[in-house]
């Protein structure tokens, strides 16, 4: 992984991405995306990892299961990435789709994205606010404050998913939004949703133009029509089944030109 980290940071690459899954259903059954034996890492302590040996490659969390965490802790984790980082972090974040995985951290199911809405603006109020305090429905807070705030006085924030609640999420929170294992047809018709999201919700100004981030499928070699389509950020994947060596050699092979 750190071998990857610099020889990604040497080629020129924008950024480095971590998913999770804190457990996977065993046996596998549709639509968990891994057998349970899948080997990954946690997020923030692989980015933590990475920053460490590296000093301008930005580290995304590609995504975190939002619901699925406390978001006071998670906010302090986030911005100690961040500090540690030197204010790389980018953020993305999705509300999850495996209820077995939810059953076993004992977070409902049912009412993850209206959880996911809610922790996201608590965490903003720790990151951002004089004097945070906050009253929702799963979270309440005040007469406290959190040291350090992100290096990063936005932290950006990249919405995941394909349904009409995260094109909206994206839109009105969001700084981007990531597709993940999208063809370029796949991709053409997410925009086109997302496209109609943007003409129904209202989007703050100060977030800016929402900026695209797909991960094509693992052969795909496609990139100049990805970019045609408005495409701002291609995180590309390896196949699992290649070694050391030929991890390296795939970043030559990929690695962005200028």
């Amino acid at each position: 992984m750190l071998d990857v980290a610099l020889r990604s940071e040497g080629l020129g690459y924008e950024s480095l991405w971590a998913g999770e899954h804190v457990v996977l259903p065993s046996p596998r059954v549709p639509p968990s995306p891994l057998d349970p034996s899948a080997p990954l890492l946690d997020p923030i302590v692989t980015l933590s990892a990475v920053a460490a040996v590296t000093t301008r490659i930005r580290l995304g969390t590609g995504i975190i299961i939002l619901p699925q965490r406390n978001p006071v802790v998670l906010a302090k984790e986030l911005a100690s990435l961040d500090v540690v980082s030197g204010g790389r972090l980018l953020l993305g974040i999705g509300v999850g789709y495996l209820e077995p995985e939810f059953a076993a951290v004992g977070v409902p199911f049912e009412d993850r994205g209206r959880r996911a809405d809610e922790y996201l603006e608590a965490m903003q109020a720790l990151w951002s606010t004089a004097h945070p305090e906050y009253a929702g429905h799963y979270v309440q807070f005040a007469g406290i404050d959190a040291h350090p705030r992100p290096v990063q006085q936005s932290l950006p924030v990249i919405v995941g998913g394909a349904t009409p609640a995260a094109f909206r999420r994206a839109v009105e929170r969001g700084h981007g939004w990531y597709g993940f294992g999208l063809d370029v047809e796949q991709t053409g018709i997410h925009l086109a949703r997302l496209r109609e999201a943007q003409d129904r919700f209202e989007r703050p100004d100060a977030l800016g133009p929402l900026e695209i981030t797909v991960t094509p499928p693992i052969r795909s070699r496609e990139r100049t029509a990805y970019e045609a389509m408005g495409v701002d950020r291609l995180v590309l994947v390896p196949s699992h089944k290649l070694d050391h060596t030929a991890l390296l050699s795939w970043l030559d092979d990929n690695a962005p030109v200028g």
